[in-house]
């Protein structure tokens, strides 16, 4: 059986060079980089490497890099730490209804915690309304956090924008890069952000790896205690395969992403076209133009998302119905709803996202699958429905 795999939101394969990278590590430099003698100092030359290809793929300085476990990890620390450490100055939060479950359960925690917190909405489009977010931020206004790129529609906020609200408000920006970063051009130095986030497995590094970038001269209390690790900013014995991996992961992205671009988002382009020429009633979610290059998320009317997923899955195609955080939930996805999506289009909703691995072929695979699929699924439904005009 033809196995295809379209859900690189989720997570992506390991590149056999980042492999290559890590390997040592666990065996012949397998020092503490800690350590004083000759079996740490080999190895922490290896992270500082690591710590200078991350910096180098989001245009920041090394030492604003603070190594952590992944992207969830770096949101609770950024969220959660600069809501303690501004608390003196106020109590209040603004987030979106569109965020990450990291993000979105990060701020309600702090709700637990004595924090107030608004939660914006979107347009259908999964737009944000720039007004509203000026027009949220009060006196006791501490934080702003929005993500970059949406991991279920793509779709990308424009975050230059709400960083200079953020500047002139005097209030801190935390934004979620983690779909953003190896997919689009990332520039932190000429962002008005405070922190951004990054993810090992989204760009083709190991799980369990991550990075949380915090601007300079901003502190931030650690969220796990120990040791001196990372500055003071991250306890914990170093992941060094990890940082190692993540490390080369960066490099490369940052060597391919002009090209890999440039090679996605015709395919992806081509797919949407194909589904739209060949299938009728079926809604592209998200804004057109300013969404990730490779996603598409798309809800085909009279069809239950599980039903498709599992006819895709013996058919050796692998997608989603969204958030792979949020996949064993029944509840409909938390972003559709905020799109003004009513229930049943966002329970017959997909996504598709596209990785380095993806070619021509496995484009002109789904769109020979999905048709006659989807036509045998809705006449399954109206036949168990008792409508017989078919």
């Amino acid at each position: 059986m033809q196995k295809i795999y379209l859900d690189n939101n989720a997570t992506t394969p390991v590149r056999p060079e980042v492999m290559d990278a890590m390997l040592p590590f666990f065996r012949e430099d397998f020092g503490n980089p800690s350590s004083v003698h000759w079996a740490g100092s080999n190895v922490r030359k290896a992270v500082n490497k690591a710590r200078e290809q991350v910096a180098a793929l989001v245009n920041c300085s090394p030492s604003e890099v603070v190594f952590t476990s992944g992207g969830s990890e770096s949101i609770n620390t950024a969220i959660k730490g600069i809501a303690t450490a501004q608390h003196e100055d106020g109590n209040h939060c603004i987030s979106t209804m569109v965020e990450h479950p990291a993000v979105f359960n990060s701020v309600r925690h702090l709700e637990k915690q004595g924090f107030k917190a608004t939660f914006l909405g979107v347009d259908g489009d999964g737009m944000l309304d720039l007004d509203q977010l000026e027009a949220a931020v009060t006196d006791k206004t501490i934080l702003v956090s929005a993500m970059y790129a949406n991991n279920e529609t793509g779709v990308i906020f424009p975050i230059r924008e709400i960083g200079e609200i953020a500047k002139i408000k005097g209030i801190r920006f935390v934004c979620d890069t983690v779909q953003a970063v190896g997919k689009i051009p990332l520039d932190f130095k000429n962002l008005a952000v405070d922190t951004i986030t990054i993810s090992g497995h989204k760009l083709h590094g190991p799980k369990g790896i991550g990075a949380l970038i915090i601007k300079s001269g901003l502190r931030i209390p650690p969220l796990i205690h120990g040791g001196p690790q990372e500055k003071n900013r991250r306890a914990g014995t170093e992941n060094v395969p990890g940082m190692v991996g993540l490390g080369k992961a960066c490099e490369i992205a940052r060597n391919d992403l002009e090209r890999e671009v440039t090679r996605i988002r015709p395919l992806r382009d081509d797919l949407e076209k194909g589904i739209l020429t060949a299938i009728p009633e079926v809604k592209i979610n998200g804004h057109r133009e300013k969404r990730l290059p490779n996603t598409l998320n798309i809800s085909f009317k009279g069809v239950y998302m599980e039903q498709l997923l599992a006819e895709f899955d013996r058919s050796g195609l692998a997608v989603s119905a969204g958030s792979a955080c949020s996949a064993e939930s029944r509840e409909v996805s938390r972003v559709l709803t905020a799109m003004s999506l009513d229930s049943a289009t966002a329970r017959s909703t997909i996504r598709f996202s596209l990785g380095r691995e993806n070619t021509r072929n496995d484009i002109d695979y789904v769109l020979t699958l999905l048709p006659p699929l989807i036509e045998r699924l809705r006449c399954e439904r109206r036949l168990h429905s008792g409508q017989t005009d078919i």
